[in-house]
């Protein structure tokens, strides 16, 4: 059973996590609770938000980006993370009933963003013991090397906040509630 951990508000937070969080708080207008429970680990938290901020160089569009960080927080059963990236997907251009498929485990109508979908949960339900088949569907549907790699970067990075998810079991924030979303629905589907 998760423990439970304090959502740090950004005055009290410890010392090396004040600076990042009030970044975040001036980027999205609110923190984020995953990233306030980051904080009791100041270097978890630079990690984080460090390879995110690589991650928005990888070689894909904002959409596609977040359609990544989406699956992986399917795969991993992170209902925060679904949540968020469910509003960011839509903020970012994702369709709605894309959005929803990967919600509902299933296909997407879009055969790019579905070859993307399949190859992101692939890497994160198969650890990286992929076959061939898995990359040459990827490359097939239009991808390339490099960006099979910016996958692998996107997977390492929603698995810091799913595991954190994991750990501490965080609060949906009402800014996320209307995506709110139950890993038992996985099995229910």
């Amino acid at each position: 059973m998760p423990v439970p951990y304090p959502l740090h508000q950004t005055a009290e937070a410890p010392d090396g996590a004040r600076p990042i969080l009030k970044k975040v708080e001036g980027k999205f207008g609110f923190l984020p609770n995953i990233l306030a429970v980051m904080a009791e680990s100041p270097a978890t938290l630079e990690g984080y938000v460090t390879l995110q901020g690589i991650f928005d160089k990888a070689d894909f569009a904002p959409e596609e980006r977040q359609l990544i960080l989406l699956a992986v927080s399917y795969e991993n059963d992170c209902h925060f993370c679904v949540a968020a990236h469910s509003k960011g997907g839509k903020a970012a251009g994702l369709d709605a009933e894309a959005v929803a498929a990967v919600r509902e485990g299933r296909e997407i109508a879009d055969p790019r963003l579905e070859a993307l979908r399949r190859f992101a949960q692939a890497l994160t339900v198969q650890r990286g013991g992929l076959d061939t088949a898995a990359v040459e569907a990827f490359l097939a549907a239009g991808f390339s090397k490099r960006q099979a790699l910016d996958v692998v970067l996107g997977v390492a990075v929603k698995t810091l906040t799913n595991l954190t998810d994991a750990v501490g079991d965080v609060p949906l924030n009402e800014q996320f509630a209307a995506e709110a979303w139950d890993p038992a629905s996985k099995t229910a589907a």
